[in-house]
């Protein structure tokens, strides 16, 4: 495993999105990384209950922002070596594969999905 420093560019998995971005801190078990692109939107929907709609409360999960700044635990940070994509075009990109994605499965959580999608959507490119 190479080693990470401040400065360098990353990819970072945060709950269930991915992101692109730079190492602004190193913490004993967590890189501090700022957002730079969004390379997978997060799922929608309960966290512990993954593809489940029967949940009592169905999260709308937002990307992270632009320059958001978040802990990401080490094993869940790696150099990303390609040029970092423009923040607002990488957010719809992701928004559109994911929504490609979910209207292949016509499941309860897939309707719910596309829903809170485009809701974001609305609320992301105002």
């Amino acid at each position: 495993m190479s080693e990470i420093n401040i400065g360098d560019k990353v990819t970072a998995i945060y709950k269930t999105g991915k992101y692109a971005g730079e190492v602004t801190d190193i913490r004993p078990q967590a890189y501090l990384v700022r957002v730079l692109a969004v390379l997978k939107h997060p799922m929608q929907g309960d966290l512990h209950n993954p593809k489940d709609a029967e949940v009592p409360f169905f999260h709308e999960r937002r990307a992270l922002a632009y320059r958001e700044q978040t802990n990401v635990p080490k094993q869940m940070v790696k150099i990303y070596d390609e040029e970092i994509p423009d923040y607002t075009e990488s957010l719809k990109n992701s928004i559109e594969k994911m929504k490609a994605e979910l209207k292949e499965n016509s499941s309860l959580w897939s309707e719910k999905s596309l829903k809170n999608l485009e809701t974001l959507e609305k609320d992301y490119f105002k």
